[in-house]
């Protein structure tokens, strides 16, 4: 666990700013969902560049086009960021009507992030290459619960490392308003839907695993999740025309 949490947030500022250095850009963009983890990144990164945007995307869910679209509001007026809106929804419906199959709820579900993550792309574009910022927590992350090419994509990440335990903490230290925090993660896919509830595990017991190797009644479910979403993490194998079929 984190102790010292003012020297965690002039470390991640620092490294921030040189992201950005290195990269030659002069902004952010980041997907600005009204959670957590969206508010500890927007916040590091206003720290670190004020050109820095939210982008706000509802996508085809009455959570994202009410609660998640309120607190991200409220987020960008707190912390004075700057912020975009754009409501996905008809642009999923025009995408889902184009096809010509069928799509399970899964497939359906995931449509949402890739959505957003183009949209983010555009938004960086538009404002001359700003980097986009990634709002995955190590948590969600080892147990592999995001959209490969989705909400798994960005040019850097500064809360990659952080559990969800931990990223709570950090936003007691930043005094964050509980309302960021408490409520149940969920990205919003469909009514009634949670993090927690679709990997069957919570994240309590996810971080108590990861920080202290505590291998709880879950721990296999963990571990499962883990091992079958591998591939999300693994680069794009590319043919560099040596392989010989008879080895």
């Amino acid at each position: 666990m984190i102790r010292d949490y003012k020297q965690e947030v002039e470390n991640r500022i620092a490294w921030i700013k040189q992201t950005l250095a290195e990269a030659k850009a002069s902004g952010i963009v980041f997907a600005s969902s009204g959670g957590k983890d969206a508010v500890l990144v927007g916040a590091l990164c206003k720290m670190a560049c004020d050109n820095t945007l939210g982008v706000i995307l509802p996508c085809d869910s009455l959570r994202n086009l009410e609660e998640d679209k309120e607190d991200a509001l409220l987020f960008a007026e707190l912390f004075d960021i700057d912020h975009i809106e754009a409501d996905l929804t008809p642009v999923k419906q025009a995408m889902i009507a184009a096809l010509p199959f069928e799509l399970n709820t899964h497939t359906n579900t995931n449509i949402n992030p890739r959505l957003r993550m183009a949209a983010v792309y555009a938004a960086s574009a538009a404002r001359g290459g700003a980097l986009v910022a990634g709002t995955s927590n190590r948590s969600e992350t080892y147990m592999g619960y995001f959209t490969k090419w989705g909400d798994g994509v960005c040019d850097f990440n500064p809360i990659a490392d952080l559990t969800v335990t931990e990223i709570n903490e950090f936003l007691r230290y930043l005094g964050v308003p509980e309302v960021f925090y408490t409520k149940a993660p969920s990205a919003g896919l469909y009514p009634g839907q949670t993090d927690e509830e679709d990997m069957g595990v919570t994240y309590a017991e996810i971080d108590r695993y990861l920080l202290y190797g505590e291998v709880g009644s879950n721990f296999h479910k963990i571990e499962r999740a883990h091992t079958a979403n591998v591939h999300k993490h693994l680069p794009i194998r590319r043919y560099e025309g040596d392989f010989n079929a008879e080895n």
